[in-house]
């Protein structure tokens, strides 16, 4: 038998609080944040690709870091996921037993950190090194999403918060160790035919 930690002790009040809050809210907002938590991500994706397309103008070290965006998604995902196997907390509808407005994922499937807020804060602040415009609307998409995550029930605040530590430590780790590299990997992608083509305006 898998032996799982209960975060309610942690902010189980202040969790229940939003959720009951999201529980007398209009249907319209429930919908409008049930399907931002579902689909948001997708946003991100296209902030990345538009990143990359703008940077592809400003010459090939800037069209460099806009490619590493996407990998650094990845392994925010991947550290996030360690975590979540290490710490393995229940999610807080399992704990608490309370109605959410999304369905009580199956034992097992852990709570801490959030996969969505490390995701939507490493892209977020990768995307900060290739625009601060568009990173300035991820980072707001990023806290979006955060909030969404607990409004539906499917995490507590600080599994959020940790879902945005760690997506967040990651990028800025990522993006300032490619800071040292990226002018050494653009020439060598520029003798490339494909990396060529990828810097081509």
């Amino acid at each position: 038998m898998i032996l799982a930690r209960d975060g309610s002790s942690i902010d189980g009040t202040a969790y229940e609080d939003v959720v009951h809050l999201a529980q007398r809210a209009p249907d319209w907002l429930d919908d409008a944040v049930s399907v931002w938590t579902t689909f948001g991500l997708a946003l991100f994706a296209v902030l990345i690709v538009v990143g990359w397309w703008q940077a592809r103008r400003a010459g090939a070290v800037a069209a460099v870091t806009a490619m590493v965006v996407p990998v650094v998604v990845v392994l925010s995902y991947g550290v996030d996921m360690v975590v979540k196997l290490a710490v393995r907390e229940d999610r807080p509808c399992q704990s608490l037993h309370v109605r959410t407005l999304e369905a009580c994922p199956a034992p097992g499937d852990w709570s801490f950190p959030s996969n969505h807020a490390a995701i939507a804060a490493g892209a977020a602040l990768a995307l900060l090194f290739v625009s601060r415009r568009l990173g300035a609307v991820a980072v707001l998409a990023a806290l979006a999403m955060g909030v969404s995550r607990v409004w539906v029930g499917a995490h507590y605040p600080h599994d959020v918060l940790a879902g945005v530590v760690v997506g967040g430590l990651v990028a800025l780790v990522a993006m300032l160790v490619l800071r040292q590299r990226v002018q050494e990997l653009a020439r060598w992608l520029t003798t490339k035919r494909v990396g060529a083509r990828l810097f081509t305006a």
